[in-house]
């Protein structure tokens, strides 16, 4: 069921669902998280730094993006998405580029990628998420999901840009191309589509129009809150932190730069029928057995790279770990809104979404401390597989909605 609105610019919000899936074909993880693996490389090489030393720099912008997102929430739930969003998409450009001036010293680096991490909040899936959930409550998965395939679209795409950029003109110029890119997507595209219904001519942010749900506090003491944010953060370490060392772990097996990025591009594409899957089986069973399936999935791609098979294997894992990414995200706005509500979304969804930028960011550096101490990613993943087993168990646990949607008229 969908939110009646005045406004005639507004009518569909089908709309919403478009405008959301173009902006996170350039959002923060496909521009930052995705292209990981093709800076990290060129940079190293170029500065004579270890891998621990590169995957620091995400580690602390994924933290500073975790403090920020709290405030980013209550600022759109307070003052509107698309106030908030183009300004953060502004910073973040600007942060973005100035990489490319980076000097050889690592605390300087490193200081500078945490500034990025933190302007980059407005451009993640939280605005669009919080957007989309005030249109939708029927087909809330369903419009969740189709939104969400445009980060799978940007993890296909992006790195792909990057590694053509930093071949043909260096890692500098592929920071400022990163940049130009997204601002030019990204702001016209919030600016045009994404908006908020309206009640009674009145937005729905107005504190006497706000929809039923609990206060911030009322969800971080609840058992429900970590029963979902402890999977959520086992998950995306896992999933992140080999996706983050894919490209260097398969070089270092023997394969092509130009395969290893393509093991991306597959990860991309798995992202978009994970998402897709993910938000319609969401819609029609029970949220918490569909996750605890969906995250068992990726078991499967971590096997695979630990016995180092050749041949389509790495592919194969590469889909696997993709469908796995594929659901992260839809679950987090899905069971925000049921088990939460929607009165103060946007700040618990930045609560929950700092657990899982937390993870973002840690998992690639215990993916690059494995290969420091032991020269093989192996303990890694042999912890992640162990992650992704807890996971599935503790979400499977999560107890009825709070707030279903209503029956079919």
């Amino acid at each position: 069921m969908t939110v009646a609105v005045t406004s005639p610019r507004a009518t569909n919000p089908w709309w919403v669902v478009f405008g959301s899936t173009v902006g996170l074909i350039v959002g923060n993880g496909p521009i930052v998280f995705f292209t990981f693996g093709i800076f990290l490389g060129p940079v190293t090489k170029e500065f004579g730094w270890d891998r621990a030393t590169f995957s620091s720099s995400l580690l602390v912008g994924h933290g500073l993006a975790a403090a920020a997102y709290p405030f980013l929430g209550r600022a759109i739930d307070r003052y509107g998405i698309r106030k908030v969003s183009l300004t953060s998409i502004v910073l973040f450009a600007v942060a973005l580029a100035s990489l490319s001036l980076a000097p050889p010293v690592p605390g300087v680096f490193i200081a500078m990628a945490g500034l990025v991490g933190l302007v980059s909040v407005g451009q993640a899936p939280l605005p669009y998420a919080k957007a989309i959930s005030s249109w939708f409550d029927e087909r809330r998965g369903l419009a969740l999901g189709i939104a969400m395939t445009g980060l799978g679209i940007g993890a296909t795409v992006v790195p792909q840009i990057a590694r053509a950029v930093i071949a043909a003109y260096g890692w500098r110029a592929g920071y400022v191309a990163l940049a130009a890119l997204m601002f030019s997507v990204a702001f016209p595209v919030v600016a045009t589509f994404i908006r908020e219904p309206e009640r009674q001519g009145r937005s729905i942010t107005d504190a006497d129009c706000r929809p039923p749900g609990l206060t911030v506090a009322e969800s971080v003491r609840s058992r429900t809150f970590w029963l979902l944010a402890i999977p959520v953060f086992l998950v995306v370490t896992a999933l992140n932190g080999i996706v983050g060392h894919l490209v260097p772990l398969l070089i270092d097996r023997g394969l092509a730069l130009g395969q290893a990025t393509a093991t991306l591009s597959v990860v991309g594409l798995a992202t978009i029928a994970g998402r897709l899957v993910s938000g319609y089986l969401l819609d029609r069973f029970f949220a918490p057995y569909v996750a605890a399936a969906l995250f068992l999935l990726p078991l499967g791609g971590v096997g695979i790279l630990a016995a180092g098979v050749g041949g389509p294997a790495p592919f194969l894992a590469a889909t696997a770990l993709g469908f796995g990414l594929g659901a992260e995200v839809d679950v987090i706005g899905f069971m925000v809104s049921r088990y939460f509500g929607l009165r103060c979304y946007g700040e618990i969804y930045g609560c929950m979404f700092a657990v899982f930028t937390v993870g973002t960011g840690l998992g690639p550096v215990l993916m690059a401390v494995s290969f420091v101490e032991t020269r093989s990613y192996q303990v890694a993943l042999a912890a992640f597989g162990a992650a992704l087993l807890c996971a599935s168990a503790l979400v499977s646990r999560l107890g009825r909605y709070n707030f279903p949607a209503p029956p079919p008229r």
